[in-house]
């Protein structure tokens, strides 16, 4: 599934930290908000390509970036290492 395919309530993983969270919204490209239940629940923006799995049907399925989101994500890993 594609990153612009993921709709309001589906359920995420992060790619980084593993972190869990409901979708917030049905907008598409590079920056998504979530409601992320990490260290503490919150709502807020995150990066598309931050995005790597996404539970449909009971299973978690990877997800599948766009080129502009693997653009992004390369010029992030630039500036912040």
């Amino acid at each position: 599934m594609k990153t612009n395919d993921i709709k309001k309530g589906m359920r995420v993983r992060l790619a980084v930290t593993g972190w869990k969270g409901t979708m917030f919204d049905n907008m598409r490209g590079n920056i998504r908000m979530v409601e992320v239940e990490g260290l503490y629940t919150e709502i807020g923006s995150v990066y598309s390509h931050d995005i790597e799995f996404v539970k449909v049907d009971g299973l978690w399925e990877k997800v599948e970036h766009t080129p502009a989101q693997l653009k992004l994500k390369k010029d992030v890993e630039t500036i912040f290492g």
